[in-house]
């Protein structure tokens, strides 16, 4: 019987092919409104101009933007009111202009030839996670969840960053034991609630993360709930540190 690991990879792989006969018949367009584009693989100008790359200042712990540059290693207020589990956060996007078209066409319409362009903009955002990091770990779906989409956004987003970053990908070290209401439309304690002992690292597992540094990757980070079950998880089974890395974050009006 074939797992679910071989019929998404065969999948991707027909979907690739098909993309490539699609673009010998059809010219290329932006996947955000349809532009056409000269050559296939990004944005067109106008939806280019409206994806809010995030840079310093911000927030050391939980990368959030900060209006002023006080100078390295400030912390913003919610960082030390409530400190995550993770040690850092980075994320390459604010969510918003065409990056929630973007990451919904990527998990929900099969737009996987999507994920060179998007992790590229996480391996630059990671620059200085990737000094200190063992690995890449991608957030885990639910088996049901898998099944059904046939991919885990956040696995390719972690093997785009890690054949740019050179880190190993860890697709088996952490599992989603239980299966989750979707956070969608959720405030931060409902999140919290249902995240909660989500996540495990199987037994035999735990050697492989013993003192080591991972990074955890996701598509997006909204009130950091899933990324914090997730870390405490790593943490408990051994993990000397996490941080993590998202293509995307909400970030709230300044």
């Amino acid at each position: 019987m074939l797992s679910l690991g071989v019929l998404g990879a065969a999948g991707r792989l027909a979907r690739a092919a098909c993309g490539e006969m699609a673009d010998l018949v059809l010219p290329p367009a932006c996947p955000v409104c349809r532009a056409r584009l000269g050559s296939p693989g990004g944005l067109c100008a106008d939806c280019w101009q409206g994806v809010r790359f995030l840079e310093r200042p911000w927030c050391e712990r939980l990368g959030t933007p900060l209006p002023l540059d006080l100078g390295p290693g400030i912390l913003s207020a919610a960082a030390v009111a409530d400190p995550p589990a993770f040690a850092r956060a980075r994320s390459a996007v604010s969510y918003e202009g065409p990056v929630p078209d973007l990451v919904h066409a990527l998990k929900y319409a099969d737009r996987t030839d999507l994920a060179p362009m998007l992790g590229a903009w996480m391996a630059r955002a990671a620059h200085e996670l990737v000094a200190d990091a063992d690995m890449l770990v991608p957030v885990p779906l639910h088996w049901g969840r898998l099944a059904r989409r046939r991919f885990n956004q956040a696995a390719l987003l972690a093997h785009e960053v890690g054949r740019l970053t050179g880190l190993p990908v860890a697709t088996r070290l952490l599992l989603r034991n239980r299966r989750t209401p979707r956070q969608v439309g959720l405030g931060r304690d409902e999140r919290v609630r249902n995240m909660r002992g989500a996540f495990a690292v199987p037994d035999g597992k735990r050697m492989e993360l013993a003192g080591r540094r991972p990074v955890l990757v996701d598509d997006v980070l909204t009130t950091g709930a899933t990324l914090e079950a997730a870390t405490r998880a790593l943490l408990a089974a051994g993990a000397a540190a996490v941080d993590v890395l998202t293509l995307a974050r909400v970030v709230a009006p300044s």
